[in-house]
Parts: structure tokens; sequence; C-alpha cells
């Protein structure tokens, strides 16, 4: 099995029920998620939710330094950049969205244990979980804009539903999170230190499945744990600079609130950390995570992930995101020749064309 990228197991417990675990088996890409991994794992989760012996679903990541630190951006790569590929591209980004949907709309528990690096795709499949533990070495990020995407994979959702303006503010400067920042925006619900996971595991095993509903199970033995790691919990650098993140994205353009943005990147602070990125950021990428967020915000998660679908297709043909995985990734010269070299010498009808079927 060890050559397998997902591998499924089940585990017993004491009232012969199971608990399904699906575990991300790439450690060496970082569990960066292939369009292989999403069409194994999509129709295992789709058995399962039919399974009346499953009680719940376990879904972690093989190593401890990722859960899973994206999409396989370098199979896109080759989508966009041979003629034979692309229908690639396009398959992925329709059966990922589909994942992340089942994910969140699954009928019984999901727990995922968001370990180490979670970024992009991976913020994908953690967010719709029902039950998203974090852990003293989580990273959690959305940064599409330096590779000339944009927040993706429900971001339109979850982003939106960040407290004040933290969602816009992670969605243009890709900042990290740790995993107290990861419980203040609502991207998780679960503050358990690492080392106390087989733990966790055994006291599922254990329980009683059968008395209670499923959901107040695992919330049980969640609680129990965070209790017992509550020491481990780090300060939270968005909740601390709330007040300063929403007073410099408060504006009536993106142009300015990116110009707000950039005057906090010369001190030495988690703030200026965060917001150097934007430095070599694509405008593109800018411009679609503000419109975007700000076109979807009343939708439904479906309505997000359709629209979704429609920009990432029009990404994969238009040579932005092509360049600057590039320049990351392909030849590492760390010099993207974007589209457009700032926002305000954007042609506006460039930025309409990528929300058009």
């Amino acid at each position: 099995m060890t050559g397998q990228p997902m591998v499924f197991e089940e585990w017993s417990t004491a009232d012969g029920r199971h608990i399904a675990v699906a575990r991300l088996n790439m450690p060496k890409a970082l569990n960066s998620l292939s369009l292989e991994m999403i069409r194994l794992l999509t129709p295992q989760l789709k058995r399962w939710a039919e399974d009346s012996s499953i009680c719940a679903v376990w879904l972690e990541a093989e190593g401890d330094k990722a859960f899973c630190a994206g999409g396989d951006i370098v199979a896109l790569y080759r989508s966009m950049t041979e003629p034979e590929g692309a229908s690639e591209g396009a398959a992925f980004f329709e059966e990922e969205y589909e994942l992340d949907y089942l994910i969140h709309t699954f009928p019984k528990p999901i727990v995922c244990w968001g370990h180490g690096i979670v970024m992009g795709g991976g913020m994908g499949i953690m967010a719709g979980a029902s039950h998203r533990v974090v852990t003293e070495g989580s990273k959690l990020a959305m940064p599409e804009s330096s590779i000339g995407l944009y927040p993706d994979v429900a971001a339109g959702w979850f982003l939106n539903r960040a407290p004040g303006r933290t969602g816009l503010f992670l969605g243009l400067t890709g900042a990290r999170m740790n995993g107290a920042d990861a419980l203040f925006v609502g991207l998780a619900d679960r503050f358990i230190r690492h080392d106390l996971k087989a733990g966790v595991v055994d006291a599922l095993k254990q329980r009683d499945w059968q008395e209670q509903d499923s959901d107040a199970v695992v919330s049980s033995v969640l609680r129990q744990f965070e209790q017992q790691s509550a020491d481990a919990q780090p300060e939270s650098p968005v909740r601390s600079h709330f007040d300063d993140i929403n007073r410099v994205t408060d504006a009536d353009s993106l142009e300015e609130i990116i110009a707000q943005l950039n005057e906090l990147s010369g001190g030495d602070g988690w703030l200026a950390k965060a917001t150097r990125s934007l430095a070599t950021a694509s405008p593109t990428s800018l411009a679609l995570c503000w419109r975007h967020l700000s076109n979807v915000r009343q939708d439904s998660l479906k309505e997000v992930l359709d629209k979704e679908l429609t920009l990432s297709r029009n990404c994969l043909t238009k040579g932005e995101f092509a360049e600057g995985i590039r320049a990351l990734l392909i030849d590492k010269d760390q010099q993207p020749r974007w589209r457009y070299a700032s926002l305000a010498e954007m042609d506006s009808s460039w930025i309409d064309d990528f929300f058009t079927r």
C-alpha cells in the first residue's frame, strides 16, 4: 500500500462499528492534491456515506510536514503548456470542487487532522470537514495570488465568513495563519497538541457510538483533548491585529486598499511580514480576489463553487497562472512577468473576461 497516493483503512470501535480513515500519502510532495488522489477519495467517501457500519470519517496525512500544501500545480502547468493536456486542468478543478462540496455536505462527522502545512487545495478539503483540528504545527494560507491564480476551493464562501475584513486581508496577502488564527477566523474548530493524536484516536475507538449522536461523540472527545492542550496554543496575530486589518482593508477601491496594505510592509512585525508578498503578487490575481469576494458575498456554497469553476477554467487559458507557476516552480527564477505590472494600468475588460463562461 505504500505506493498508493491515498490510503484507506477502517478502525473498529468498541461497539462493533467502524471509523473510516482516509490518509493523503504523498509526503515527499507535501501531500499536494493530484487528480488521481481526488479520483480515489471522492468515490470512497460516497461509499462510506452509504455504509451504515461507518460512524465517522478520519481525514489525515502521512508525515509531519504537511496535511496538504495545495493542488498539484506542476501537473496543472503541464496541462496548460502541452496541447494534449488541456482537458486535464479543467477536469482537475471540476472534480476538486465536487470533492470539496461533498466534504462540506457529508452526512456523517468528518474529523480533519490539519497538522503542518495546509494551503490552497488542502484548505479546500479541510474547510468543509465538520470537526477541523489544528495543532501547534499548523500553518494555513491561501497564497494563490503569488502564482497568478486567486483563492478558490470555496474561499469565496469561507473567507467571506471570516470576522470583519480578515478574509479579504488573508485572500489578498496570502498571509500564513497559525492554529489560533484558524480558530479565530472560523477555519478550525479545535486546537489539540499533535502528540495527543494517538490518544484522540484511541478515545474515539473506545466510545459507544450507538447511544449518542455521532457529532456529539466526536465533539466530546475532541473537547477533552483540547482542554489538555490549552497551554500549547499560541497567540493569534490575526486576532491581535484585528483592528489594524480592518482599517487597512477599508477603502472604496482595490488600489487604495493595496496602497494602505503596502504602507505596513516596511516594518518587522507580523503585519509587515504578512503584507510583503504583495510586492510580487500578480495584480490580476489581486483584482480577481477582490471582485470574486465581493460578487459572491450572498451566494450559497454551491453557487460559489460554480462561479469558481468558471474563473479557474479561464485562469487555465489566459496565461497569468502558467507564468506564475513557471517563475516559482519550473524555472524558479522568481521573476514572473505578469501581464500587467500594476493595478493602475490594468484594462478592466481583461478582468471581466475571467468571470465569463
